[in-house]
């Protein structure tokens, strides 16, 4: 079905060692195909969202589905259903250190591939194909370590892409980037959705968010949401915006 939802979220909260609130009775849903944008300050739980919409964690109040069915830490005990969310969902973290720990890029990218039991034939043509939509072919052999940032983020997603996700969830995409590397991901992100991907971005950068969102959810301080709604009309709301401390009114003297 055209637009189905990815993840539907009900009630849901949770908090850090069941006493520091991180995300309060968030309600929200994810459609097919969509570039999602979750704006929000630093600590108003937008990476927190992310990882329970990966697995990582798991709601302590509410509800969340994912492709229909409850994203619960008793279905992960399940090999078949692991398996099947673990080849349609990928996060990208905000440190690309966290995800990189092989000794070569071309290990990198093809571990993902390899945990599916496919062929080496079949490895070696989805991990060329990566490397080469990300333009890092000449990286194959360099340890991830000694790369820069922008080289960093492009292995990471050259290790998502080879798995060819049906969702991308990323964490601060642009932390530590520069513009040439910016514009390269923004592009990048665009095209994705463009091939029928949908793409969750949680960020408080409003420049990206204009480029790569086709809807922003916006997360207040206390850890709910502010707003939902279309990308325009959204980023033109400065009241709302200050509100939640992503834009500031700049000060003058009389």
């Amino acid at each position: 079905m055209e637009n189905a939802p990815i993840f539907t979220v009900n009630d849901l909260c949770y908090a850090y060692e069941k006493k520091y609130p991180a995300l309060d009775h968030l309600s929200l849903s994810v459609s097919q195909g969509e570039g999602l944008v979750i704006l929000g300050a630093n600590g108003s739980g937008k990476s927190t969202l992310l990882k329970i919409l990966d697995g990582l964690y798991f709601a302590e109040q509410g509800e969340v589905l994912a492709f229909g069915k409850p994203l619960t830490e008793a279905a992960f005990q399940e090999d078949a259903f692991n398996f099947d969310f673990r080849r349609r969902v990928s996060l990208i973290f905000q440190d690309t250190d966290v995800q990189l720990f092989m000794p070569s890029v071309w290990d990198e990218v093809a571990f993902a591939p390899l945990q599916l039991g496919l062929s080496n034939d079949e490895v070696k043509q989805q991990v060329e194909a990566a490397l080469e939509t990300l333009q890092i072919g000449k990286l194959r052999d360099r340890p991830p370590h000694q790369l820069s940032g922008g080289e960093k983020r492009r292995v990471a997603l050259a290790s998502v892409l080879s798995l060819s996700p049906e969702v991308w969830l990323l964490d601060e995409p642009t932390s530590g980037l520069d513009p040439r590397s910016q514009g390269w991901l923004v592009e990048f992100l665009r095209s994705q959705v463009k091939a029928g991907k949908t793409v969750v971005t949680a960020t408080h950068d409003l420049a990206i968010a204009e480029q790569i969102a086709t809807r922003i959810i916006v997360f207040n301080e206390a850890h709910q949401i502010a707003a939902t709604g279309e990308p325009a009309r959204i980023l033109h709301d400065h009241e709302l915006l200050h509100r939640c401390n992503l834009s500031h009114y700049h000060l003058h003297e009389a």
